[in-house]
């Protein structure tokens, strides 16, 4: 009789056990999928401009969208790595693969946003042909941003490069007027203007620094540029609940008009 009274005694407390471990896990799950707050990571102009329109968007939807805004393009991607940030919102997909490889990180994207057209800017002169022997031409020190932005120069017919995705300053094969390329870091371009002949910016750094592309640029790069400035996230998270639902958001007709009539031409909806 003890034998069987015990016996109901430890199946009753392995029932009880499991039972709490099961509501454990309901309850982790629970909190999973009922997660309402959203970290993103951006730099100031446009993406943070853009993302303040998003924010109502989500919360009618439940979500608090919370924005940190970096001032350069590595750290949002390490934060994001790290898990301090859910997303992140300031590159373009070449970046992000060319980062991705280089740091090793996990990184992926789900929707893209916008394209902001390279400009080439210069306070000394009025027109690229004013471009004397021996200028110096400032561009962004990343991989991409630099090839993208020697692609823009060679468009103008200023000089030449070897084909290839990834070039740089190293790669020139032609170059009629003895071009100086001087590389820097992105943010610091606008600051740089005084000191050089010209610098090849990104427009959401120009926007900063109330250079307008469309009026200030001497050339600006083409509006069928592949550089779409995307939606960054851990590969993990591509199809959590709130990830889809701030894709929906930044991707909605009230944001593509946004866009349209806050920066008349010069950031163009890519969606």
């Amino acid at each position: 009789m003890k034998k069987k009274i015990l016996s109901i005694v430890l199946a009753s407390s392995l029932l009880i056990g499991v039972i709490g471990l099961t509501g454990c896990g309901a309850k982790k799950e629970a909190a999973k999928e009922t997660k309402k707050k959203i970290v993103i990571g951006a730099t100031p102009e446009p993406h943070a401009q853009i993302l303040e329109k998003v924010k109502p968007i989500l919360e009618k939807e439940g979500y608090t969208l919370e924005i940190k805004e970096f001032t350069d393009y590595v750290t949002p991607n390490t934060a994001l790595q790290d898990g301090e940030l859910d997303a992140n919102f300031f590159q373009h997909i070449p970046y992000l693969e060319q980062f991705n490889k280089e740091k090793n990180t996990g990184l992926d994207y789900t929707v893209k946003v916008h394209l902001e057209p390279m400009g080439i800017y210069s306070k000394k002169i009025k027109d690229l042909k004013e471009l004397k022997d021996g200028a110096t031409i400032a561009v962004p020190n990343d991989p991409t941003n630099e090839a993208r932005a020697l692609r823009v120069l060679e468009k103008q017919g200023i000089m030449k490069f070897k084909e290839g995705e990834l070039i740089s300053k190293l790669d020139i094969t032609e170059n009629p007027k003895n071009i100086k390329i001087e590389e820097l870091d992105a943010a610091q371009l606008p600051r740089v203007l005084e000191d050089v002949d010209a610098a090849v910016i990104n427009t959401n750094y120009a926007i900063s620094a109330e250079l307008n592309p469309t009026k200030d640029a001497l050339a600006i790069e083409s509006k069928d540029s592949p550089y779409a400035n995307v939606i960054a996230v851990k590969k993990e998270n591509k199809d959590k609940d709130y990830i889809k639902a701030l894709d929906k958001a930044i991707t909605s007709e009230e944001i593509k008009k946004f866009i349209e009539e806050q920066y008349k031409g010069t950031i163009i909806p890519a969606f």
